[in-house]
């Protein structure tokens, strides 16, 4: 069975554009593949973090993985941090990368420019990254277009090496889904709802209350047309509550349209509203179950241990390519 690898970020908070665009597509990728999800907490220092925050956001991305539907019996799910070997490899990686693909990279071309006091961390994450796919023989990594060049790089650096040394290293394929939808902000649909946003009106977290995601979604931008219809050009509100109403109540968007002819916005809005609430619920009662049991930490042990394991192998391997043995 092939592998697929999923890394996230625990920075800002998960949301529902979160869910729809990439985890539920996680979901149904994990009866197909091999699947390793992890949390990169590494990666989320190339900025400062508080730690008391950074400790929390790591335990609760992970539970509410869980609670929509990453499935620990189908996935290896494991915090970066705690493989020791990832450090050792990214090393080692670094060795055969130019300063030159490190510093082409299009988000550090972007932050450095930002702060001309950023990190080291800053260059040397996407060799990082590349670690993270290379170690367990990753065949996928599923990527939005804008990250499609963290596994190209991973691919070079890989190819560089196994033509140096002899072969050590799968070459991974990004996996662009053109199936997963793309939510939109609620109070400027033509923006993406991002976790990073700093208006929170327009943004539904996944650790937000039933009242606020309904008085949110009752809140959100439409327009004077009061017409039920998916137009993502001249309609983009409306377009953007079809997609979620759509994909969270496994109804088409013609379906929806015909049901909402000659309604008004106002009992549109309320049945998204009570749509999204009913399924926020839902995974909240999942997520509070696990968040502080028993359960996460052994998904977790069992979870570090293979990729550890998988990690330490790759890392003894590549030390006696490389000629670091007695």
């Amino acid at each position: 069975m092939k592998k697929i690898l999923t890394g996230l970020k625990p920075t800002g908070d998960l949301t529902l554009g979160n869910y729809i665009g990439a985890i539920s597509q996680m979901v149904k990728l994990q009866d197909e593949y091999e699947s390793f999800v992890f949390v990169a907490d590494l990666h989320a220092l190339t900025t400062y973090q508080n730690p008391d925050e950074l400790r929390q956001r790591i335990r609760k991305f992970i539970a509410m993985y869980i609670a929509c539907g990453i499935d620990p019996k189908k996935n290896t799910i494991y915090i970066q941090s705690e493989n020791e070997y990832l450090g050792n490899i990214s090393y080692l990686l670094e060795c055969s990368t130019t300063y030159g693909e490190a510093s082409r990279m299009i988000q550090f071309k972007e932050k450095s420019k930002q702060n001309a006091n950023f990190s080291v961390g800053l260059l040397t994450y996407p060799i990082l990254m590349a670690s993270d796919i290379l170690y367990c023989d990753t065949d996928l990594v599923p990527v939005g277009i804008d990250q499609k060049q963290h596994v190209e790089l991973a691919r070079n650096i890989a190819e560089r090496f196994n033509n140096k040394y002899g072969y050590t290293f799968k070459l991974p394929e990004p996996f662009i889904n053109s199936n997963g939808q793309k939510i939109n902000d609620l109070k400027y649909p033509d923006k993406k709802m991002s976790k990073s946003e700093e208006n929170p009106n327009g943004v539904i977290s996944l650790f937000d209350s039933v009242e606020d995601v309904k008085s949110k979604i009752k809140k959100a931008t439409t327009d004077s047309l009061n017409n039920i219809h998916y137009d993502k050009e001249n309609q983009p509100g409306i377009s953007n509550l079809l997609n979620i109403a759509s994909i969270l109540d496994n109804a088409s968007i013609e379906e929806l349209e015909n049901r909402f002819k000659g309604k008004g916005y106002g009992e549109f809005k309320s049945y998204v509203a009570d749509v999204v609430g009913n399924f926020i619920e839902k995974i909240q009662a999942k997520y509070n179950e696990i968040i502080n049991s028993k359960e996460l930490d052994e998904i977790l042990d069992a979870g570090i241990k293979k990729s550890r394991e998988l990690a330490r192998e790759k890392y003894e391997l590549m030390k006696e390519r490389m000629g670091l043995i007695r």
